[in-house]
Parts: structure tokens; C-alpha cells; sequence
């Protein structure tokens, strides 16, 4: 077995068709399907079995998949340490939203440069989790900065509990903190229907049985300060933007019962390159202490 081999097995299992298979290769579909056949004759096993115009890996392929990945990572790897050796300094992507850049930025990243100043790391900005999940499966990020819950296809490291508070102008009446209840009603800004975080927000309003009037939907944060500045809505945001929302004259206040998501370091499936896996540890060990 050679690596051009471990390349068409792995793309065989992802694709789940030959011919989009064969299409990420860049060869021909027929050359494809004779190099995996020859491969199955080679080990004695069947890897994929086919399901109508498709393929499904079998039991032993999908341990051959696993450690083809694997094999593959390993590789990319060696290649990488050895384009390091050869550059001025390695780059690490981290893709994260705004609501969490602040915190990444000015605790997570100083710890990380003090122990490896020979890497540059490159924030990748994203909208909001879907952002941040589509940047690491298209492998613009080799880590994403994000609140759970996300896609099982990725791993997560949970690294604190954020409260989400309500931002509001200032002159509403309201206690602190704010019953649930309250929010019955309220002029909210929300994330735009259909992302992940209003799917997480309208099932939090399911619970409580309370309906805002939406004023605002949008991913664009800076719109939801606006609407907020502007005397129009309240938000909901982390209690890590509560500064900055302060610094603008709004005011800030928990909910009753507390709200709180888990924010966590996310990454694909496959073995992590060595300056992802020294920044993953970096942040881990400033979370235990």
C-alpha cells in the first residue's frame, strides 16, 4: 500500500460516490474503481460495498479509513515540520466570532505567543458558530473559538462558562436580575432565523413560554449595538461584551433563572498540527489553573 493509495481510499469514504471521488483526484472514474479493487485484492478484505449509485464503507473499511486518515495526517505532519524549518515562522489559523475575539485575543493569545513567539497566529473572523464550523470543515481554520452545542463531526474542548446577559438602553425599568418572564414582550434584536444561535435563543423562549417582538434580525453584531444605542431594543450577548456595551451608556443585567454556554476550542476530526496542539494545551492548562 503506498500513499496514493491511502488518498483514494480516503476520498472514496468521503465522497461516498466514485465519480465525485475520482473528481477530487483528478483522475478518471474507471482508474479509481481498478485502484480500489486492486487494493481490496491486495488486502483480502472488501472495503466499500455499493448502494445504489453510491458506496458504503464496510466494517473493515472503515478501520482502513480511519487509519488512512491517520497515515495521511502523519505525512502532512512531517511536510509541515519540514516547511517550517525552511520559513521564517509557522502560521496558526483560529477561527472565532466577535463576541469571542476580545477574550481570545487578550488572554488566550499573549499566553500562547509568550511560549511560541515563532508563531504568527492568524484570527479568522466569522459571523457566528456556523461561521466558525464552516471555516474549519473548508480548512480555513485548523481551530475554531465557539459556544456549544456544534455538529458532531467536530471535537470539542470545553474551556469555561460564559452568562448570557440582556444589553439594554438606558431608562427601562426593569429588576436585576430579570425574571424570564419579563422578556415576554420585550423589543429584542436577535440573530437572523435559521443560524444556530437563534435555534438556541428561540428554544430558550420556547422554555419559558415568553414571545419578544423582533425588531432586528441579523448575524452583523455591530447592527444589534446600534439598535440598542439607538433606544429601538434589547440584546442578549455574553457577559464578557458587558464592558464594552458599558463604554457605549447601555446597561447591563442577568436573567433569573442564569443563562450560561459552555464556550469551547474546536477542531475536525484528524490529528492536529503540532502549533494547534501546543495552542489547545496552552489554553487547557490556563483554564485549570
Amino acid at each position: 500500500m503506498n500513499l496514493q493509495q491511502l488518498r483514494y481510499v480516503v476520498a472514496t469514504a468521503e465522497h461516498r460516490t466514485m465519480t465525485d471521488a475520482a473528481r477530487s483526484l483528478y483522475i478518471a472514474q474507471p482508474a479509481l474503481s481498478r485502484a480500489i479493487r486492486d487494493l481490496e485484492r491486495e488486502l483480502g478484505m472488501t472495503l466499500f460495498a455499493r448502494s445504489g449509485r453510491g458506496v458504503v464503507v464496510t466494517a473493515q473499511g472503515r478501520r482502513v479509513v480511519k487509519l488512512a486518515r491517520e497515515a495521511l495526517d502523519a505525512v502532512h505532519e512531517i511536510e509541515g515540520l519540514a516547511n517550517q524549518s525552511t520559513a521564517t515562522e509557522a502560521e496558526l489559523r483560529i477561527a472565532a466570532t466577535p463576541s469571542l475575539e476580545p477574550g481570545l485575543a487578550g488572554r488566550l493569545l499573549p499566553a500562547y505567543a509568550a511560549e511560541h513567539p515563532g508563531v504568527r497566529v492568524h484570527i479568522v473572523r466569522c459571523d457566528g458558530r456556523d461561521g466558525v464550523v464552516s471555516a474549519i470543515r473548508d480548512q480555513r481554520a485548523d481551530l475554531g473559538l465557539t459556544d456549544l452545542p456544534v455538529p458532531t463531526d467536530l471535537i470539542t474542548h470545553p474551556l469555561e462558562r460564559q452568562e448570557i446577559v440582556l444589553i439594554s438602553p438606558p431608562g427601562l425599568e426593569l429588576p436585576n436580575p430579570v425574571p424570564m418572564g419579563k422578556l415576554h414582550g420585550m423589543r429584542l434584536a436577535l440573530p437572523a432565523r435559521g443560524s444556530m444561535r437563534r435555534r438556541d435563543l428561540d428554544a430558550m423562549f420556547g422554555k419559558y413560554a415568553v414571545t419578544p417582538v423582533v425588531v432586528l434580525e441579523t448575524d452583523e453584531r455591530n447592527g444589534w449595538l446600534n439598535a440598542v444605542r439607538a433606544g429601538q431594543a434589547s440584546l442578549l450577548w455574553y457577559r464578557g461584551m458587558a464592558e464594552q456595551a458599558g463604554r457605549a451608556g447601555l446597561v447591563v443585567r442577568s436573567l433569573e433563572p442564569a443563562v450560561r454556554r459552555v464556550i469551547a476550542v474546536v477542531h475536525a476530526r484528524r490529528r492536529l498540527p503540532l502549533i494547534a496542539q501546543d495552542f489547545l494545551a496552552t489554553a487547557e492548562k490556563g483554564t485549570a489553573a
